[in-house]
């Protein structure tokens, strides 16, 4: 039997941008879909606030990933057939408060590429309109799994500012997977796991905005 995560224990602070670092396999993105709500530990307990995910039913994960949960992956997941709007209110439509597509895309910066198609966006666009997907039921936390992973250093500095200023304007948490060290530097805190277990937790008092760091 091979252990993703060993003797795990953390807490998170709202509001925060915490960024996890680790080598592939270390257990990062494991740690990000037990906190997600994605899958459950075979021991321990994740906690939101005062609810235990491991109480909650198949149902009840839906209704928390529904209800205070935004996702971002390396690989935006858009639905092709849809322009950047539709993709959107995909997740507007199921929401219970949300914000409307058109001010979602507007915090990423896309009010002009509204009726656009994914294969009209670049990269970087795309994945700007999967953060809008994800922010705009205004989650309490946002899980972000490699986002500048497949990105050239330039468009990855833009997403890391659209994500920068979510936290900022939105007040949402940031959770960020990524094997990229200097992304670090955004951070509130980092949290450095290896072979599935915390190797350090370091506060950044001195934190760079995501247009200062160096690639």
């Amino acid at each position: 039997m091979v252990h993703a995560l060993r003797g795990v224990d953390l807490d998170i602070p709202e509001g925060e941008i915490v960024v996890m670092l680790g080598a592939s396999g270390s257990g990062k993105s494991t740690l990000l879909n037990i906190l997600g709500g994605l899958d459950r530990p075979t021991a321990g307990t994740a906690h939101f606030r005062d609810i235990n995910l491991g109480d909650l039913s198949d149902a009840g994960l839906t209704r928390f990933r529904r209800d205070h949960v935004g996702f971002v992956f390396q690989f935006y997941n858009l639905m092709p057939s849809l322009t950047a709007r539709e993709n959107v209110e995909l997740v507007t439509e199921i929401a219970a408060n949300p914000m409307s597509p058109e001010r979602a895309l507007g915090l990423v910066g896309l009010t002009k590429r509204l009726d656009h198609f994914p294969s009209q966006l670049s990269g970087g666009e795309q994945q700007r309109v999967a953060i809008a997907r994800a922010i705009a039921k205004q989650p309490d936390v946002l899980f972000c799994d490699e986002p500048t992973g497949a990105l050239d250093s330039t468009t990855g500095r833009a997403v890391l500012e659209v994500l920068n200023d979510v936290n900022a304007e939105l007040g949402a948490t940031v959770l960020m997977v990524t094997h990229a060290a200097n992304i670090a530097d955004m951070a509130h805190r980092v949290i450095r796991l290896v072979d599935g277990q915390i190797g350090q937790i370091h506060v950044n008092e001195t934190r760079r905005k995501p247009a200062e760091i160096e690639w």
